[in-house]
């Protein structure tokens, strides 16, 4: 905890509003919303509600092409589940997008080619949802590129990735001068470095136990499109009519935000600079540590990007660091430190078997040589020295 986060459930305890909606929700919305610059915000029970949300509402549109295929959706194979599911939810039909190596995310290329091969089969994409991976921005404007030209929506997966900025065009980083790392890259009005998610249609955020700032499970959704916030926010409280009884002319969700839980976001939205900050310094101890060790390489940063080092992860060589990342993991699971695999690609897992994918190489590989390291906030230098200590000793263990 950040240390206001008390003060703000003591309010939220004394104004007697506990349940679901509250003056700390609307609060948590605006400072939100002033952090990141979109203007709509909408909090939520958590980041697959948010992209749920933002699904259903756009599949309803009336404007939506009229089409007698499954809508199509276009995603990161590289990824956490609860990404994509939201698409399942809504029986649309998945294809996934595999990841570069330049940032680990969304290939706008292999992005292009598929948006192009659906054209030509005349199948309309309903949305492309990239994820920030780690915490690390896609790129953005290139991906709404691209989608403009085929008007198909971004749903951003910023889950990961609160406090994480992307340069808005190398043109203007040039004209301006400015090249990573920036000084005033935190800034939340700095226009050349906009905040994860602030170019697309709609963005998802986490609050989940494990995120950069918790509440200890929650989401938010964000638009520059008030409508789409005004459609949610009537959906997640079972969109409920305005009328004195309970008048439904629609199914809805009961995915709102309670109160307490709010407060709790408001405190930790204040320490947000410093928590980026401290994972930035976690990753930096973590390669100084680990600079010497051959077959050790680290998840890189474009310099379009500034990630918000939500994890440190590291590609394991096998042959030139003389042991395998299951190894590595098992070494220091004896040493009770906890490390993960990267996230297992959708395309291999077994409840999207069949699922078409475009690539698909880059993210196997990194599944099979990455290892997330612990990279808590509250880790000291001398913490993350016993884990690369681990690390180097893994080929002899």
């Amino acid at each position: 905890m950040g240390g206001s986060e008390l003060r703000f459930v003591e309010e939220a305890f004394a104004s007697n509003y506990i349940a679901p909606l509250g003056p700390m929700v609307d609060a948590f919305e605006k400072e939100f919303s002033a952090y990141t610059g979109i203007p709509h915000c909408l909090a939520l029970s958590s980041g697959t509600a948010a992209t749920h949300l933002a699904l259903h509402h756009l599949l309803r549109l009336p404007t939506r092409p009229l089409t007698t295929h499954r809508p199509l959706v276009l995603a990161s194979t590289l990824t956490f589940i609860g990404s994509v599911t939201p698409a399942i939810f809504e029986g649309c039909e998945l294809r996934f997008i595999d990841c570069n190596r330049e940032s680990w995310n969304m290939d706008p290329i292999l992005l292009e080619a598929e948006q192009e091969e659906c054209a030509k089969d005349g199948r309309t994409v309903a949305a492309v949802i990239p994820t920030d991976l780690y915490g690390q921005c896609c790129n953005l404007p290139q991906i709404c590129g691209i989608c403009k030209r085929y008007n198909v929506p971004v749903i951003c997966d910023s889950a990961e990735a609160m406090g994480g900025r992307y340069r808005k065009s190398e043109a203007s980083s040039q004209k301006s001068g400015l090249g990573p790392p920036l000084a005033d890259l935190r800034s939340p009005t700095s226009e050349l470095w906009p905040h994860a998610g602030f170019d697309a249609w709609a963005s998802v955020y986490s609050f989940n136990g494990n995120k950069i700032i918790t509440t200890s499970g929650g989401g938010m959704l964000a638009s520059h499109d008030k409508s789409v916030i005004d459609h949610a926010r009537k959906l997640a409280t079972q969109a409920r009519d305005p009328a004195p009884w309970y008048e439904h002319s629609e199914i809805g969700f009961n995915y709102r935000m309670s109160n307490v839980v709010a407060a709790i976001g408001r405190g930790q939205l204040q320490v947000l600079d410093d928590r980026v900050q401290r994972k930035r310094g976690v990753f930096a101890a973590y390669q100084h540590h680990l600079a010497d060790v051959p077959g050790i390489s680290f998840m890189p940063e474009p310099d379009w990007s500034r990630s918000n080092r939500w994890l440190t992860v590291i590609l394991i060589d096998h042959k030139r660091f003389g042991t395998d990342t299951h190894a590595v993991r098992e070494a220091l699971e004896r040493e009770n430190i906890e490390a993960r695999p990267v996230w297992k690609p959708m395309h291999l897992q077994p409840v999207f078997k069949g699922c078409r994918v475009r690539g698909g190489a880059v993210s196997e590989e990194f599944f099979s040589h990455g290892l997330c390291l612990p990279s808590g906030t509250a880790m000291t230098d001398a913490d993350v020295q016993r884990v690369a200590e681990v690390v180097r000793r893994a080929p002899n263990t």
